[in-house]
């Protein structure tokens, strides 16, 4: 089995853009934080509001950008979900608009197995654009590595938030909206509405039969 999650809203607590925006002050961070909204609710080309936002924050220094993407909050109930389904021998990938300075501690933090996201661009120390390899058909980034694991749609839960997630829900047969965007809402087999992963584990458990905690 494999499980897909997004990464911010998900396994994170936070959008990375909009904290790291509060080094530049309020304004900067309301404005970085409506079109993140946009983004997610999917009211703006998404690859473009990326860049944008990007390029809204250039000159911020490497090292606070670093050490705020190292600070942000783990989802509550990530470790609890990620734990329990490495302990029954499932895979766990991400699959992030978001950055690798944000991502790559996913690793060691929550056991998962890879990541798929996107570079900031530094020059000299100071932030100056984004790299995309993860566009808004986040499915494209993750498409070889199931194929190369030979993983089925009956095989494959997703867990995501967003509208840029949707196509996501190409590779599955059981889809989750965590605290979802409407979108989201309509077309996911499950909804969890509180800011908890660790709900999700009972609901596993009933879905794919497993009656006992394996030991």
């Amino acid at each position: 089995m494999l499980v897909i999650f997004d990464v911010e809203g998900v396994l994170l607590n936070a959008e990375y853009l909009p904290v790291l925006a509060k080094v530049l002050g309020p304004r900067k961070e309301q404005e970085i934080w409506d079109i993140t909204n946009k983004g997610i609710r999917g009211e703006i080309n998404w690859e473009e509001g990326l860049k944008e936002r990007v390029h809204a924050l250039r000159g911020i220094e490497y090292s606070q950008a670093y050490n705020i993407a190292q600070n942000l909050e783990i989802m509550p109930g990530a470790r609890e979900l990620c734990s329990f389904l490495k302990t029954l021998g499932w895979k766990l990938i991400a699959v992030s608009g978001g950055f690798n300075i944000i991502t790559d501690r996913l690793y060691t933090e929550l056991q998962i197995d890879k990541i798929f996201s996107n570079d900031l661009v530094f020059r000299d120390g100071k932030l100056e654009d984004v790299d995309i390899q993860v566009t808004s058909d986040k499915s494209a980034s993750v498409i070889k590595y199931v194929q190369e694991h030979g993983f089925s749609k009956d095989e494959i839960v997703v867990v995501v938030d967003g509208a840029n997630d949707l196509k996501l829900f190409n590779l599955s047969s059981f889809t989750i909206g965590f605290c979802p965007v409407d979108i989201i809402r309509k077309k996911a087999n499950v909804i969890i509405e509180e800011k908890d992963l660790s709900l999700l584990i009972p609901i596993i458990k009933e879905k794919f039969k497993i009656k006992v905690n394996p030991s």
